[in-house]
């Protein structure tokens, strides 16, 4: 008793501290009081890292993971409730690096090549670099929101003034992008947790089979859907998912619940998710059967903004191509922004000229980079549409492939496990309606 007290009073102490911080203060990862003020202050991590490196001595192993932990603790943004937020360093790059890219890309034809290719290989080799440690981080989101926000800045302020874009045109592409950021706080929800409170929250799925000889568990060729293989993965699984099911119903250790059917874990988020699809780094989330539709919506949406903006884009910056054209070959794009760099009639018009031709070369630049981000989501949009067609979620279909018991076409984009198709329609009908099938258990459910 006596512990329990001091335990309490304890957490009445810190809850009083947590009450009382101002809006620059915070407590930082060793529970003491801090402020933003004093974020180069006491810092002996990285007073240790300095003099070892002015007196050429070698570094310790966990000396510069242990200034990273510091720095990333100490950089807050003051905050008017709870005192100062922790800023995540991963959303800063996007930030910086966006606009200068595309900026240099915008100079010559060559640049933009180079730019635009190596700037989805580093963005994948981010992806497996983070994938491999299995660690969450907002860079992808931050990416994927800091480009939205450019692109639409760039269209409202530089393309639509040109007067090549209508109202009606402007009102559509802005109901795009709130229509889009809509969809994506909505997956940003909750996509469908097992809960300790609620571990055998479920949907009941059913599937069609041909009937056997002698099988009395069949009922009309359809029967509750047990995962009857084997399917254990491990530090191999795909974006950080683990997958063992046997029977009805698996228990998770480490979120110590029993998992539904088509439940998994995901090592990312740290739980189990109800018809775990996969962990989307682009909305930094799991996919499940909470939030599928929403993530759904909001590719759509933002697909079809995209190639919206994209074909009144290059409308005014090429007029005398058409799209298709415009976006493989738009004659004097560069060549003009060379020409501006000449003589003129007079000093003002060379200034005038040339900034107006440097806004199309960008313009230019920023359409052929939302094509490739276009063409990516485009690719996984696709793959959603097929998974939902023959019932099976992505990270059902890796592991039936893994473990080669699916079918598989068109060098795997379409896999059919077999095991929860009924047919085109009744699959999407399952879909569209899956979210609504939450319910909680019966006790008899209870394990």
């Amino acid at each position: 008793m006596k512990k329990r007290a001091k335990r309490e009073l304890k957490e009445e102490e810190e809850e009083e501290k947590e009450e009382v911080l101002c809006c620059c203060e915070y407590v930082n990862r060793h529970g003491e009081r801090s402020h933003v003020a004093a974020c180069c202050c006491d810092c002996e991590d990285l007073d240790d890292a300095c003099d070892r490196f002015l007196k050429r001595a070698p570094q310790k192993p966990e000396s510069l993971s242990h200034v990273a932990a510091v720095v990333s603790d100490r950089i807050r943004v003051p905050w008017f409730w709870g005192g100062a937020r922790k800023l995540d360093l991963s959303i800063v790059p996007p930030l910086v690096l966006l606009p200068g890219l595309l900026r240099l890309a915008a100079l010559h034809f060559l640049l933009g090549v180079l730019v635009l290719t190596a700037l989805p290989g580093l963005v994948l080799w981010y992806y497996f670099f983070t994938h491999r440690k299995k660690g969450r981080t907002l860079f992808f989101l931050s990416l994927a929101l800091f480009s939205l926000a450019y692109m639409y800045y760039l269209f409202v302020s530089e393309v639509f003034p040109r007067g090549d874009v209508g109202e009606v045109e402007l009102a559509a592409v802005s109901s795009g992008v709130v229509l889009t950021l809509l969809a994506l706080v909505h997956t940003k929800r909750d996509p469908g947790v097992v809960r300790l409170d609620h571990r055998a929250v479920h949907s009941t799925v059913t599937y069609h089979s041909a009937a056997a000889d002698g099988d009395s568990s069949l009922n009309g060729g359809t029967r509750e859907a047990p995962m009857t293989a084997v399917h254990r993965m491990g530090p191999s699984a795909p974006d950080g998912l683990e997958l063992e099911e046997s029977g009805r119903r698996s228990w998770c250790s480490a979120c110590r619940v029993v998992r539904p059917p088509r439940a998994g874990h995901c090592r990312i988020c740290g739980v189990c998710v109800l018809r775990l699809d996969h962990h989307c780094v682009w909305i930094n989330n799991c996919v499940g059967q909470a939030n599928h539709r929403s993530f759904l919506l909001t590719l759509v949406s933002f697909l079809l903004t995209s190639l919206c903006g994209i074909g009144l884009v290059l409308r005014s910056v090429c007029p005398q191509q058409s799209v298709l054209t415009a976006l493989l070959y738009c004659p004097g794009v560069y060549d003009r922004y060379r020409r501006g760099m000449q003589p003129q009639h007079g000093h003002q018009l060379k200034t005038v000229l040339f900034l107006e031709i440097s806004i199309s070369a960008l313009c230019f630049t920023c359409a052929w980079y939302s094509s490739i981000v276009t063409g990516g989501l485009l690719h996984l949009l696709l793959v959603q549409v097929i998974n939902i067609s023959y019932n099976v979620t992505e990270r059902e279909a890796r592991a039936a492939l893994r473990e080669k018991t699916a079918r598989s076409a068109c060098w795997g984009l379409v896999v059919d496990t077999g095991v929860y198709s009924r047919g085109l329609w009744s699959n999407w009908s399952e879909f569209m309606s899956m979210r609504d099938k939450l319910k909680p258990p019966s006790p008899t459910d209870l394990v």
